[in-house]
């Protein structure tokens, strides 16, 4: 059997193995070297092919005997392959991914304005396909150098906007290099991080109405061309569809919002059976962070202060991947938990009749008049949600209608 894998310095959690052991049957192992352990590595023979990630896409380039055309063109290697005689072959996939990525966007590139956003391996490669693609002009953004950050104003007639650095992927979730509202002629944004699965400039984008995605589609696709590469036999086009969306319904939350009593921790309880997924119980989060109950600190501190550090578990809450996390009733009172809840997840908005919400145990709730509190929190009900599912019968049926939507 081919062993192939992913070297880089540090890769943590990669999502590589995942995405080869479903394109082909080979072995994908991680291969972490530092710089001193980079030569002989590679030079040892026990590979037959590999993807390279950072910080070594340039570093490997002396130890290709032979290198593609686009490997020229772009100057980084993300592929090897070992041919028979032994000798190293070097290719940059991540070409073909991002031009599948823009495909699939249905941004068009000819003719268009694009800004390119960092100047590192991933930019070259940007830069190489949407010039191919018939871009009327590319700029590249750096932090210093005549084109930065300080004068965007000079490119505010920008159509598409290209993000390549790692500003607001996981961990760092929540950050942009840029706001969109700079950019009136804006008609397409495509960010190659795919961790979050909806970063914060796609999240504006959205929100702007403009047409944008995120970089799982890329990230599939180049795995593809590499796998090709490796077996020496074509794999269909399809597959990477397939692949990206099991990737992404694995990897997005599934978040449930709705009135107090709704049902939402119950429901959460019988997906997570159902499904194979954690359940994060947020307001078993806010107790670990206050140190009280929400029943113990509104009294004590006020709805305010209440809502302000909701929304700080609920951003770190929404970092998460793959979980269910059940919400309080009042998180769609405060805007910026959109962000947080929808950057990794699927939102679904649990309903319930009025007359059979319990109030025990629920402060907001003993005591209010619920139907006046549903008016209110109604409209934001429907902004945050992306699935509106009746709790009407059983727990068990509420569940699945979820699993289905899915």
């Amino acid at each position: 059997m081919l062993r192939c894998g992913l070297l880089g310095k540090k890769l943590g959690h990669s999502y590589s193995p995942a995405i080869h052991s479903r394109l082909a049957d080979y072995r994908y192992e991680l291969f972490e070297k530092s710089e001193e352990e980079l030569e002989a590595f590679l030079q040892s023979g026990c590979f037959d092919g590999l993807n390279v990630t950072i910080p070594y896409k340039k570093a490997v380039l002396p130890y290709c005997d032979e290198i593609s055309d686009t490997v020229r063109a772009i100057g980084s290697v993300n592929t090897i392959v070992r041919r028979a005689d032994g000798t190293l072959y070097g290719d940059n996939t991540d070409a073909a991914g991002f031009s599948y990525m823009i495909r699939e966007s249905g941004i068009t590139v000819d003719g268009a304005k694009a800004l390119v956003l960092g100047s590192g391996g991933a930019s070259l490669t940007v830069c190489h396909v949407l010039r191919q693609l018939g871009a009327k002009s590319v700029t590249v953004i750096s932090r210093s150098g005549k084109d930065n950050y300080e004068n965007l104003h000079c490119h505010a007639d920008a159509d598409i906007i290209v993000n390549t650095t790692p500003v607001g992927m996981y961990p760092n979730n929540g950050q942009a290099p840029l706001s969109l509202k700079a950019f009136p002629k804006c008609r397409g944004v495509l960010d190659v991080v795919y961790n979050p699965a909806r970063t914060a400039l796609c999240l504006e984008a959205e929100a702007l109405g403009i047409p944008c995605a995120g970089g799982l589609s890329m990230l599939v696709a180049q795995a593809k061309r590499s796998a090709e590469q490796f077996i020496g036999a074509p794999i269909a086009d399809e597959k990477v569809d397939a692949i990206r969306k099991e990737l992404a319904a694995s990897m997005q939350n599934i978040v449930l919002i709705g009135m107090p009593g709704s049902g939402k921790s119950s429901i959460g309880a019988a997906l997570s059976v159902m499904l194979g997924r954690p359940l994060i119980d947020a307001d078993e989060a806010f107790t670990q962070r206050a140190g009280m109950p929400p029943s113990e600190y509104l009294p004590r501190y006020g709805e305010p202060a209440f809502r302000d550090l909701e929304c700080e578990v609920l951003a770190e809450l929404g970092k998460r991947s793959g979980c269910i996390l059940a919400t309080g009733g009042g998180c769609i009172l405060r805007e910026e938990n959109y962000a947080s809840l929808h950057q990794n997840g699927q939102i679904f908005w649990i309903k319930r009749e009025l007359a059979n919400l319990p109030r025990d145990g629920r402060p907001l709730s003993q005591g209010a008049d619920l139907a006046a509190m549903y008016e209110t929190r109604k409209p934001r009900y429907h902004r945050f949600a992306d699935f509106v599912i009746e709790n009407s019968s059983s727990i068990e049926a509420a569940a699945k209608q979820i699993a289905d939507a899915l």
